[in-house]
This record gives C-alpha cells, structure tokens and sequence, in this order.
C-alpha cells in the first residue's frame, strides 16, 4: 500500500540531497536543447536496482513517486494534480483467479467439458467473488464492430440480455483478398480500434450481454494462444468504476477458433461461410440455435490505489487550455528470475519516456512562459492496462475538451546514429503528423508509417484512454523503424526482461534529436491558437466534436 504522507515526505527530502536528485546537480545545457546527457542520467536512476522494477503498489512506487516529485519541483515547475498535489491517486480493481473454472457447452442433447486456459480463457472485471453462466445461449456478431462514421453495424438491434457474445478479432478488412469490396474500410492491414479485443469487451456490455468470446486465431490477434494462455492466470485490472455491471460483461475471453467452429457446427451453421457474410456491411447476427454454455468460477477481488505524478506550467494568456506531455513510470517491478535477476529495470520501457517528460519540463519552465498551459505526467499501472491514463481519461484533473493535444512517449533506444526515419503510431488519424513532418523535414528527417500496422499499437499506450475521449495524440517512436538492428536486438533480447538495464555506454544522442522534435510541435501548439484535429471519418473525429462544443469562446 502507499507509504504515509510523513513517510513519503521524508523520502522526498532525502532523495532531493541525494546524487539520485539529477534536476540539481547535473550540468546545465543550452537553453531550449533537450540534452542527452540529461536523459542518460534520469534513466540510470529510475532504471536503477534501488528502484526495484518500479511496479505499482510496491515499495519501488513510493520510491519512484517521491523521486519524480522531487525532480518536478525543483525544476520550478508548480503541482498538477488534484487539489495542489503531486500526484492524482487512481482507485483501482483487481480480480484473481480463486479455485478452478466449470465450463461447458451443451448440444444436441450432450454436455462437453471445455478446459480454462487450453479451449477457453476466461475472467472477470467485475468486482465480485464468484461469476455464474447457466446455459446461455450463444450469438455469433460477426467483428462486434458498431462504426456509424464507416456505415457498419454488426449488431443491427440484437437482444443479447443473457448471451454471450462470439466475435472475430480484429478488423472486418483484415486479411480480405485485393478488389474485396472491404478492403481499405477499416485501414487494411492497420487496426482499428475496432479490431482490439478491449473494444470488443467494452461494445459487448454496452449492449448487454452477459459475456463475450473473442475467437482466436493467430494472424488476426498478432500472438498465439500460448501468449494468452500463459497471461491468463495473472490478476485483471481496471479502474473502479461507478456501475461496472453496466460497463463490464460478467464474464469476458478468448475461446479456440478449432472450439468454436465446432460449436458452429453443433448448431448447423457453417463457420467459414459466417466469416465470409461478417466482412459485409449486410451482415446480421445469428444465433446458434441449440447450442448453450454455462460457464462458473470464483475469483479473489480487491482494491488498490496507484498514483500518476503531475506537474504544470500555467500559461500565460490562455491558461484554460493544455498541451500534455506524458509516459509511463512503470515497469514489472520483482518477477520471475532469470539468470539470476528478478528485478525488471524498465530501462527503455519505459524510463526513457519518462526521461524525456522531464528534459521537456525542464525545457519549458526554463524558457519563455507559453501562452497555453502545459502539464507534465508520469502515468501509473501502463503495463497492467494503461489504467493510470484510464483512470484519468474518467476523471480529467484538467477538462479534455480544452486539451489541445497529448504528446506521449514510450521507449527510446539508446544510441548516436540518428535515423533519418521517425516512426508515427497511427499515422494518419489526425494533423499532428503533419506538424511534425514540417519540423522533421527541416532536420532531413521524413515520417514514415508503423511498420506493424496489424499489432494495433496506438491502442497500446497512454495517450490512447484520452484519444478515445476526442483528445488528438501524437506517439512517435523513431528508433523503433523495424529496419535497423538496435530496434530488433531489443525487441527479440531485452523487451520486458530484467536485460533491460541501463548500462554505463549508453549514449543518448538519437533520443534527444527525437525528444527535441516533440518539444519543437509542443511548443508550437502551445503558443498557438490552433486546434489539432482527427481526420475526416476517424473513429475518434466525433468524440472531439462532441467536446470542443464545451469550450468556452
């Protein structure tokens, strides 16, 4: 649990006179340079064993908040959170497997046994100590895709009030043949939002049913199942919600596509046929007539409390309006020990961001005040679901309707050589990339697409819980081009591992010319009267809409 609030002060008093306390000590640069030396130093110290993995809700959290605090104030910059504090504590669920899992599925007058983790992986995010399914009958909704702005329903009024939900992953357009009348509808190859099984997820309790299965198969969830399966008896996070029946189905997963098209089967339907109606708009739900599940298992829940760190700038004319820098604190913290290491460092996932949060905040409290406020966060529990970005998205300190834009970084690769090639994560969604390609241009530098469109990682990071709320976000990630070595040693080597430490060669010459650039497009906005704007059809274009009617003239 957090540490007390004398606790807590005492440790801020004794890193801030420690060698930790960077922001002091270390050697000044120019101003208005992002300096690699600085990002070097900030990223040790995060990165360090002392921080133990910064994973939330353990001694390494206190450890981490106390220190970035620290780092803010001295750097002159004013609290950020709520009520003149550091920190916004985000109030967090947590549900654990309690005892075994009773699934089957009756048929043509037999019952079958189904297996948790090998033919269905199921949980819960509501907060309660056991869930109960007794023969529900199954619906089959295609993708499970409701995108008014691209003329698709898959649901067309179906009443699933006790049913679960079968549901293909990811896109409607995903792996279609060229010349396929939907090919190019969702993005081709690059996911939607649409295609996330979160999404998924949250559309199943939105129309009130009682639980959904998202049907696996390789290509289209980007992992195989023993990636789900070896996750699948970790506990579930989410924020705590006021009415998590109505936001939450009771039981929620993964089923086999091999399980699944049996049931299909065990209803008279043709699996491949269904798949084929569900990449048209025309497509209407079907039942699987005679085929129930029933599904029963308890679960440990709780709740706990994380924290994001926040820090402001006022602005100096028109301080009702935000431009946000951000990036995750978090890491894995303690786990399972490998050569002799359990501690996961986070070094470049994702110390570096944070890294960077600060040289901006530094940049911007030692220059010229901006006419725009900007705030500065270190977002808590990204790894766990991007929950302390979640529970902000839900509980705005400052209104996201007059936040102009959300800068986020997430991992930066050490290193000298300066990729002529910046990386944008969901190219394309709105005009934040092209302010950056102006600034990138004039370094000789040109924007190129995710090489990985199909692993939907715009939906995977912080900025995503306040893009889905309207808030334009930009998420840059130069040196991860999946064409040079040092992106795919780290990916195959070091992602998620204790390796990925810092090391004293570390060099950070690229990841400033990166950070330099987002301080360059956040400076602009913030001395601007400009708003950034998704693109004409994007799924987040009408939540934007919806709130910049709020903004005060």
């Amino acid at each position: 649990m957090p540490m007390s609030r004398s606790a807590a002060f005492g440790l801020i008093a004794v890193l801030m006179t420690s060698t930790s306390a960077f922001a002091q000590t270390a050697p000044a640069s120019p101003l208005g340079r992002v300096d690699p030396v600085r990002l070097s130093e900030a990223t040790r110290v995060l990165a360090s064993d002392e921080f133990e993995g910064r994973a939330p809700v353990t001694p390494g959290e206190d450890k981490t908040i106390a220190w970035l605090s620290a780092q803010f104030q001295a750097l002159g910059l004013e609290p950020g959170g709520p009520g003149g504090s550091w920190v916004q504590v985000a109030q967090v669920s947590r549900t654990k497997q309690d005892g075994p899992a009773a699934i089957s599925v009756s048929a043509n007058g037999q019952t079958t046994a189904l297996q948790r983790a090998t033919d269905v992986i199921v949980s819960s995010d509501r907060p309660v100590s056991h869930i109960t399914l007794t023969d529900a009958p199954l619906v089959f909704v295609g993708y499970g895709v409701d995108a008014p702005e691209r003329g698709w329903d898959d649901y067309k009024g179906v009443d699933l009030r006790g049913k679960i939900m079968l549901v293909l992953v990811n896109d409607p357009d995903f792996g279609a043949p060229e010349g396929h009348p939907v090919a190019g509808k969702f993005d081709n190859q690059a996911m939607t939002f649409y295609g996330r099984w979160t999404y998924k997820f949250q559309v199943a309790a939105a129309h009130g049913a009682a639980g959904v299965l998202v049907i696996h198969d390789t290509p289209g969830a980007g992992y195989p199942w023993s990636t789900l399966q070896n996750s699948s008896t970790a506990p579930k996070f989410d924020i705590v919600r006021a009415d998590p029946d109505k936001e939450r189905v009771a039981a929620q997963g993964w089923i086999q596509g091999a399980v699944a098209e049996q049931l299909f089967q065990d209803a008279g339907l043709d699996f491949a046929a269904l798949k084929a109606q569900a990449r048209t708009p025309d497509f209407q739900p079907v039942a699987l007539d005679g085929v129930t599940m029933s599904i029963d298992f308890g679960q440990v829940a709780d709740r706990v409390q994380t924290r994001n760190v926040l820090a402001r700038l006022p602005g100096t004319t028109h301080p009702d309006e935000t431009v946000m820098f951000g990036a995750h604190w978090d890491a894995y913290g303690r786990a399972t020990p490998k050569n002799g290491d359990d501690i996961y460092n986070g070094a470049v996932d994702n110390a570096t961001g944070v890294a960077a949060v600060l040289e901006l905040a530094r940049l911007f409290a030692g220059g010229p005040r901006p006419e725009r406020s900007t705030v500065f966060v270190s977002w808590a529990a990204e790894e766990t679901g991007l929950l302390g970005a979640e529970y902000y998205a839900a509980n705005p300190v400052w209104p996201l309707e007059t936040t102009v834009a959300n800068i986020n970084m997430d991992s930066l690769l050490p290193g000298t050589e300066i990729d002529p090639n910046i990386v944008v994560i969901g190219a394309g969604k709105n005009d934040l990339d092209d302010r950056l390609a102006v600034f990138a241009g004039r370094e000789g530098r040109r924007l190129i697409p995710d090489p990985a469109p199909q692993a939907g990682a715009f939906y995977r990071s912080d900025h995503f819980p306040l893009a889905r709320k309207g808030v334009p976000a930009l998420f840059a990630a130069a040196g991860f081009t999946g064409h040079n070595a040092a992106s795919r040693d780290y990916v195959a080597n070091r992602y998620h591992q204790p390796t990925d430490e810092w090391t004293p060669e570390w060099k950070m010459d690229a990841a400033a010319a990166d950070v330099q650039l987002l301080y360059e497009v956040g400076s602009a906005l913030a001395n601007s009267r400009d708003w950034p704007a998704w693109k004409p059809g994007d799924e987040f274009e009408a939540a934007r809409q919806a709130s910049a009617s709020a903004r005060k003239p």
